[in-house]
């Protein structure tokens, strides 16, 4: 029998605590020089993993490094360290030939400065809807992030706050998205229905958060003159971009962009070509932190649902389900809940898609519903979430890019995720004890 204990959780709660706590003390309190980045994230999960292998003393020392061993063995964290490094090595050749540079003074020719945030917005959520992986996008448009920051002044934060929010729209609704996926088969709906549905229950979070970013950037209309570009040195970023938005795997289409990129560089006198293998290690070496975190996130995971910290969850939760709008309130907190203990919004659906697809069942509630309630709560939860794999991307983008910034620091703009929640949670309060019309006749109700 599955072993089911609440205490588990402590590491994640000790993790959260002393991240949170020290850089709120440090920003506002102390106001020290550095603020929230003085407290390193990856030192805070170090302590964490610490009380996660002291807590299990069920197991032996070498017992507990077979369990992480196979936690950091899942496909998604050997994916995600490789396209950190590709990132990087991508990131260093560009900013070193002057591409992200004349791609910045390219968009902003033909885009009005005020707009220029809603704008990346915009396009971090066509390129995310396109390509289905919110990561993938951050990590192709992440320097570019950092590129309009430099140009338009406004703050590195809102920037990258606008292109993880554009990628989180992607990964809740792209029909290739593993979110998407995970959810209809486990609640056994057509894609195409769950896509309607969850489509009018976010559009007003988008909508909102363009306008948002539109009205928090009058600023842009002061914009000094915008520098020259060079179309050549746009090149490898249009082929990430179009090759992310054609289904290209994001480790291969970085790696083409930095050949790319290197090409450019030497062609146009950026750098010798001689200078490649350290323009390459200055960006790699700027995801060393990022990568590390990752891996030390998963073994805390895998320690944490070996120990029944996740099945606790679970099962704390089903237990306090009494209404129909309680249950869709309850799946919500369900995946949200194992989204905070995994750190990965696909797995947190598939664990608990078994256990909302029951609920359904009891109070009768319409597969498509609860599809897209378990994808909204999953992918708002993950944008926000301070460890989660696309703050880490954007964190690590801006480090690539000679930037140190922490990923709170990106959190007080990350509208969309937090407006997709409150989007969801209205339909539920609004439409919750209203029965969905079938597939085939009109669409769902409109939040």
């Amino acid at each position: 029998m599955e072993q089911k204990r609440l205490s588990a959780l402590l590491p994640i709660g000790v993790f959260l605590v002393l991240y949170l706590g020290f850089g709120i003390l440090f920003e506002y309190v102390l106001k020290t020089e550095d603020g929230f980045y003085g407290v390193q994230a990856i030192v805070v999960f170090l302590i964490a993993l610490l009380v996660a292998v002291v807590q299990d003393r069920k197991h032996t020392f070498n017992e507990k490094v077979s369990i992480m061993a196979k936690g950091v063995a899942d496909d998604n964290i050997i994916l995600m360290c490789l396209v950190f490094l590709a990132a990087g090595a991508f990131s260093g050749a560009i900013n070193a030939a002057g591409g992200a540079d004349s791609t910045v003074n390219l968009f902003l020719t033909f885009l009005p400065g005020k707009v220029a945030v809603g704008g990346l917005f915009l396009i971090a959520c066509f390129i995310s809807l396109s390509m289905g992986s919110s990561c993938a996008t951050i990590a192709a448009l992440a320097s570019f992030g950092v590129g309009i920051s430099e140009v338009t002044g406004f703050s590195l934060p809102l920037c990258l706050g606008a292109v993880v929010g554009g990628a989180m729209f992607g990964d809740n609704l792209s029909m290739i998205s593993d979110t998407t996926i995970a959810a209809v088969r486990t609640q056994g709906c057509e894609m195409k229905d769950k896509f309607r549905m969850n489509f009018w229950i976010v559009l007003p979070a988008a909508v909102l958060t363009f306008v948002i970013f539109i009205l928090i950037t009058p600023g842009g209309d002061s914009i000094g003159d915008i520098g020259d570009y060079n179309v050549w040195k746009v090149i490898p970023y249009l082929v990430v971009l179009v090759g992310a938005v054609a289904g290209v795997n994001v480790f291969v289409i970085l790696i083409i962009g930095t050949v790319l990129a290197l090409g450019v560089g030497i062609a146009t006198g950026a750098f010798l070509w001689t200078d490649s293998f350290l323009v390459l290690f200055d960006g790699i070496s700027a995801m060393y932190d990022i990568t590390v975190i990752s891996v030390v996130v998963s073994f805390i995971g895998a320690l944490v649902k070996e120990a029944g910290g996740i099945a606790a969850l679970i099962d704390l939760i089903h237990s306090r389900i009494r209404t129909r709008r309680g249950a869709q309130l309850g799946i919500g907190a369900l995946v949200v809940g194992v989204d905070i203990a995994t750190a990965n919004n696909t797995i947190a659906i598939v664990m608990s898609g078994p256990i909302a697809k029951e609920i359904s069942r009891e109070f009768h509630i319409d597969p498509r519903r609860s599809a897209s309630l378990l994808d909204i709560f999953a992918s708002a939860m993950q944008g926000i979430l301070p460890y989660g794999a696309q703050l880490l991307y954007a964190v690590g983008g801006a480090a690539a890019a000679g930037y140190a910034i922490s990923s709170i620091q990106i959190i007080p703009y990350l509208f969309y995720p937090f407006l997709m929640a409150v989007s969801a949670l209205v339909f539920i309060f609004v439409f919750g004890d209203r029965e969905d019309r079938k597939p085939g006749t009109r669409t769902a109700p409109r939040a």
